[in-house]
């Protein structure tokens, strides 16, 4: 490496330019190492020297040669100047001696002291002739060793590597003294104070001391060294001006900074911020804060500002297209004028605001991006305006715009709103193919949509893809499954979730197990629905009135009477009072065992509740009426229905249809079947059956 940028260029100055006295200084320079010798009797040796080993380094330090510090900090007075040049001196030659010494030593294992001392002698006064003849800076400057004409190769080779190395252990110590100057400066105390107060500590807090003092002498030499090109620019150019003092002008020079070699490296957390791309970076992200933070809009004033008030005053039903158009004309309008627009339209008239947003989307000046579209989209899906929605969505493509990641997200939820599974499978499907991970939203808005289709299977499916993901479904979730299972009457299903629930640790509830009896009770299942009953009533939950009717409704599928009864009597014991729910439950009940008058005891029960019989009942006495030939009961149960037909289900007409084809009323059955079929529904073919038979046997049969 090349020695002459590793050294204090002021101490390299100092060695190099020293005035011609070299009698004194190398005298006191050497005194502690050499004694007076014949210097005839040293050069032969030096003259034909033996090869020189590789040497290991060796460094002396002495009280007498200790280096002067003070002279490398500032500018100082000439005759203090004087003195630091000799310290330096006596410093270089000093460590210079010692190890020479030590290598002449290693050599010339066969010379005694004084014929060491003498080539050392010879070595030095050559030295300072190089120095006393400026040439120093040649000497250790250059990568390769100078010939010389006194010496050897290999000597000379010696003496170029141990100036070399003293200069280096020089500029060592002289950066280990100004680092002890720096540990001690107020800004590094203070740094140290501050980190102490925060936590750090031991060994940390000192390798940051140690960083903090080199960080502040490296700022310090910079200033130096700009000081110092400054006033040496000023120096010149005041000898410029006496030697051009004719010239009409006085021309001072201008000092500027020394040209940087390389390219600027810069870190921040890691990153190094010096690659080119990082310009790219910045150039897209001013570009998008311009779209973003723009300039302020233009000041609206006269006709422009009268159009705009016209604008912000349209009903729903108008027309803004001309407005819009007359606008545009005398504004000129910018993307930053088009959102202020529909800022003002937002707050101060909310109806038109969609209209002209949709027109504002076609305008080249408003700079239209995806996330114009899905606003749009996402205020019409809210709305549940689905064909604006795909009427937005075609313009888009139109204009070459592809949907996004949001713009599907948004679709999916409405249309699992809507109640349109196949739309909402197909945009749910499109966020995977674009790589996108649903997140619980997108999850919960597909399994409802699912759930209300009475397709709980698949909204499992997706509940068992979150729990693969690691995402815990909400108990919203897991409960509306459970419902829609019990709904349907499928245990099996409503078993799944309950065990998935137990697992995720939700804690039970009276719905959860009212849940589970409901879907027990409608598969037939009253042992496990009675166990779930059971459980309820141990965890100190009191059984409301649908759990109990679900509970009677199980015992009813197997005609276990006794112990619905028994139940009962068991739950009135304890404070329970029977409902509309448990009544309806055992009127259907006892209407089918055609105990008329007990199911007419439970009517004036109902009654004392205050309660509107629902349609269950009605259904239940037409049944009970029809099956006990009891003609004007069973025909106002008839008319009640007929007038309740909205309400009606196919399962509910064609149990009335098979009550009057029993009973023997076939034009009656005739009658509800074409309302059946006037609401959509289609006959099963047991009823079509059990209508032909009535009609071929009606002769036998009273007629209405």
């Amino acid at each position: 490496m090349n020695l002459k940028h590793l050294i204090f260029r002021k101490s390299i100055n100092h060695i190099s330019k020293l005035s011609p006295k070299p009698a004194s200084t190398i005298s006191a320079a050497i005194s502690t190492s050499l004694h007076p010798i014949s210097s005839v009797q040293s050069f032969a040796y030096i003259k034909n020297p033996k090869p020189i080993s590789p040497y290991i380094r060796c460094i002396h330090l002495t009280r007498e040669t200790k280096l002067s510090y003070a002279s490398v900090e500032a500018n100082v007075v000439s005759s203090d100047s004087e003195d630091e040049d000799d310290g330096t001196t006596k410093e270089f030659l000093s460590r210079f001696v010692w190890i020479m010494r030590g290598k002449l030593s290693e050599v010339y294992t066969d010379c005694d002291k004084e014929t060491i001392n003498g080539m050392l002698l010879v070595i030095v006064e050559k030295v300072v002739e190089e120095m006393e003849k400026d040439g120093i800076q040649r000497m250790i400057g250059s990568k390769v060793a100078m010939p010389s004409q006194d010496f050897s190769e290999d000597l000379w080779k010696t003496v170029w590597e141990a100036s070399n190395m003293v200069l280096e252990d020089m500029e060592k110590a002289r950066k280990k003294e100004r680092m002890k100057q720096f540990l001690q400066a107020e800004e590094v105390k203070e740094m140290c104070r501050f980190a102490g107060e925060v936590g750090i500590r031991g060994d940390l807090l000192r390798e940051l001391r140690f960083k903090w003092a080199k960080e502040k002498m490296e700022e310090n030499d910079f200033y130096e060294s700009l000081q110092r090109f400054r006033s040496g620019k000023q120096d010149k150019g005041g000898n410029v001006l006496k030697e051009q003092a004719v010239a009409a002008e006085d021309t001072l020079a201008v000092a500027s900074l020394p040209k940087r070699k390389g390219k600027i490296k810069y870190k921040i957390y890691g990153l190094d911020l010096s690659d080119p791309k990082w310009a790219e970076v910045a150039d897209k992200i001013h570009e998008k804060e311009e779209m973003l933070w723009p300039l302020e809009p233009k000041p609206i004033s006269g006709n422009c500002k009268l159009v705009m008030d016209k604008i912000l005053s349209l009903e729903k039903e108008d027309d803004p297209s001309q407005l819009l158009a007359e606008w545009i004309q005398l504004l000129q309008p910018t993307r930053v004028d088009w959102i202020t627009l529909l800022d003002k339209l937002e707050q101060q008239n909310p109806g038109i605001q969609l209209k002209v947003m949709e027109l504002v989307l076609g305008e080249e000046s408003f700079q239209t991006n995806v996330r114009d579209y899905t606003k749009l989209i996402d205020a019409y899906a809210k709305e549940d305006r689905v064909e604006d929605v795909e009427r937005i969505l075609r313009k888009m493509v139109e204009d070459g715009i592809m949907p996004d990641s949001l713009t599907i997200t948004v679709l999916v939820h409405m249309y699992s709103k809507v109640g349109n599974v196949a739309r909402a499978n197909e945009a749910f499907e499109s966020l995977r193919n674009y790589g996108f991970q649903p997140d619980t939203k997108i999850y919960n808005s597909m399994m409802m949509a699912y759930i209300n289709a009475g397709e709980p299977r698949q909204g499992e499916q997706l509940l068992r893809e979150m729990e693969t993901r690691d995402i815990k479904p909400s108990e919203e979730i897991y409960m509306a499954l459970l419902r829609s299972y019990s709904r349907r009457g499928d245990a099996v299903g409503a078993g799944r979730i309950a065990n998935s629930m137990q697992f995720a640790g939700f804690q039970h509830n009276l719905e959860y197990f009212a849940l589970l009896v409901e879907a027990y009770g409608q598969a037939g299942d009253y042992d496990q629905a009675r166990s779930n009953f059971d459980n309820m009533i141990k965890l100190g939950y009191k059984p409301d009135d649908k759990c109990t009717a679900n509970m009677i409704a199980a015992y009813e599928k197997k005609n276990l009477l006794d112990k619905a009864l028994n139940l009962l009597v068991e739950l009135e014991k304890d404070g329970f009072e029977p409902g509309i729910e448990t009544y309806t439950v055992l009127v259907d009940w006892l209407g089918r065992l055609q105990l008329v008058d007990e199911t007419e005891k439970l009517l004036d029960k109902i009654a004392e509740l205050g309660e509107v019989p629902p349609l269950k009942v009605h259904l239940s006495l037409c049944d009970m009426y029809l099956r006990a030939k009891s003609e004007k009961k069973a025909l106002q149960a008839v008319g009640v229905l007929e007038a309740r037909k909205d309400e009606l289900g196919p399962n509910e007409f064609e149990r009335i249809i098979t009550a009057l084809c029993e009973g023997g009323f076939v034009k009656n059955a005739q009658r509800i079947l074409q309302l059946m079929e006037a609401k959509g529904f289609a006959a099963s073919e047991k009823v079509k059956f059990s209508l032909s038979a009535s009609q071929v046997l009606s002769q036998r049969r009273p007629k209405i």
